[in-house]
């Protein structure tokens, strides 16, 4: 970041019409995501080009697409590690500096890049700045071929073309306000011979996803080996349908409470912690021999004599990720003395990106907007809630944040009544399916609802295709049309891990 002023500087004088520029943040970001795609030629100590990437699922991104859908509505939350193109967002040389090929070297090194990487092209939005002089005469795709055979020069095009790309085919709107190229683009593609494809038999990643949702029965255990025989029955029974992912309840544990009523409150949570490792291990165990995905609901875990609410994502390839509660209630704070957490992630998974919050904090919309500007999904929201009105404030924003960040949202509670347990007296929940309102949902954004205060598994499908023509396509555009010209979102605490919150954009 040293040189982000000499970046702007070289921007602003490449573009000079636009007077447009990328910001600190946006630099900063894309270097923590992607550092090696970023390119730069210094001449005497000086910055004089640059040239920016990301890697993108081309399936995901389709050709008709803009600049902004490229770049995550410049976000960069576009950018995916494990997707197969490297998409060109920009690249500029200094006015003075041009003409010494320095574009051509950024370029070589972009295909070493492509060919390092193993992805399977390199694909940008050719601008065509002396389209308007010709558009009276020309349609795009005449301008197009004639400069393909050489009859008329375009700066960026030509340029393009030298360097062994194609046109795949002509972007209309590409970039809003490019007066120069009569806001069209040509859809540019270098193809690496070297790309071996993946093997995908296993991996492939599923548009469609099942999900399982159990609504937990409280009920008296006599052992920690007769909860795990039910875990195992409903795990069992979600996956007998075939569901990608089984979401079970916060705390859902409590029984084993029992064990501990003769202590106080926050003595008993935290006796019930010593359960949480070999429950971990279980859910892990269940997830590969049913082959589904499971998010735990959550546990009480003890770190450097504290006490947090943690859940783990159990995957069917063997793989444990954890999440963590970050608003604690007031009475937990006062029976237990839990505290909050500090991780916030993005789980990648085989059916694409999904967030999860614990109960609590999907009342705080800034969480699930964090996770949406990284392309979360599908948000999963294991909850406790002993009232209707308390059930209710989970329910109702849970619906919000489908509709503002345009996701599926699920979430899943444990119902009836829990004797002789401390401060879990009561419980009521309604396990239900989110969508966002628009023409392609439920009419009420209500995909499927379980019978109120009632044990049961709730089987529900999404399709995220669905999701993506609504962020192309809908009636309203909640991500895009966000002002961020008057307001901003972002971590303002310096020594959070950088690894999970990667995403920190501002």
């Amino acid at each position: 970041m040293t040189d982000y002023m000499d970046l702007k500087e070289s921007m602003l004088e490449a573009y000079t019409q636009w007077g447009a520029y990328w910001r600190d943040h946006q630099i900063e970001h894309l270097l923590s995501i992607f550092p090696e795609g970023q390119l730069c030629i210094k001449v005497d100590g000086k910055l004089v080009g640059v040239a920016l990437s990301l890697i993108v699922d081309y399936k995901s991104l389709g050709d008709n697409h803009t600049y902004e859908d490229a770049t995550g509505n410049y976000t960069f939350s576009s950018h995916n590690p494990n997707g197969d193109v490297l998409y060109g967002i920009e690249i500029f040389i200094r006015p003075e500096f041009r003409s010494l090929r320095l574009g051509r070297r950024m370029y070589d090194a972009r295909k070493e890049l492509c060919e390092k990487l193993n992805l399977r092209s390199i694909v940008a939005g050719a601008r065509m700045p002396n389209y308007a002089e010709h558009a009276d005469s020309l349609s795009p795709k005449q301008y197009i071929e004639k400069v393909k055979n050489k009859e008329l020069f375009d700066g960026t095009l030509t340029f393009q073309l030298s360097n062994n790309f194609h046109v795949r085919k002509v972007l209309k709107g590409y970039m809003p306000g490019d007066a120069e190229s009569r806001e069209y683009a040509a859809l540019i593609e270098w193809i690496n011979i070297y790309h071996e494809p993946k093997p995908t038999f296993l991996s492939e990643e599923k548009m469609q996803a099942r999900l399982g949702l159990v609504q937990w029965q409280m009920r008296s255990f006599k052992d920690y080996e007769s909860l795990c025989e039910q875990i195992e029955f409903f795990v069992d029974a979600a996956s007998g349908y075939k569901t990608d992912f089984i979401l079970f309840p916060e705390f859902f544990h409590a029984p084993l409470m029992a064990e501990f009523n003769n202590a106080t409150e926050a003595e008993a949570i935290r006796g019930l912690a010593k359960y949480t490792e070999p429950l971990k291990e279980k859910f892990s165990q269940l997830a590969i021999a049913y082959n589904s995905n499971i998010i735990t609901g959550s546990f009480p875990v003890m770190r450097a004599d504290k006490l947090y609410n943690i859940g783990f994502l159990c995957k069917r390839n063997g793989a444990v990720e954890e999440y963590q509660k970050l608003h604690i209630t007031p009475d937990e704070r006062k029976a237990w003395g839990l505290v909050g957490g500090e991780s916030l992630k993005v789980f990648e998974t085989d059916c694409g990106n999904i967030g999860i919050l614990i109960c609590y904090d999907v009342e705080f919309p800034e969480l699930p907007r964090l996770l949406a500007e990284q392309g979360m999904d599908i948000l999963f929201v294991p909850f406790l809630t002993d009232t209707q009105n308390a059930y209710h404030r989970v329910r109702h924003c849970a619906q919000a944040r489908a509709i503002e960040n345009e996701c599926f949202v699920a979430i899943a509670g444990s119902v009836g009544n829990l004797p002789k347990v401390n401060n879990m007296d009561i419980q009521y929940a309604q396990s239900a399916v989110f969508t966002p309102c628009d023409f392609a949902f439920p009419t009420n954004g209500v995909k499927s609802e379980a019978t109120p205060n009632t044990e049961m598994v709730l089987i529900v499908d999404v399709d995220r295709e669905l999701l993506k023509e609504l962020n192309h396509k809908g009636s309203v555009k909640n991500l895009r049309d966000r002002r961020k010209d008057l307001y901003r979102l972002g971590f303002t605490r310096q020594n959070v891990d950088l690894h999970e919150m990667d995403f920190a954009v501002r």
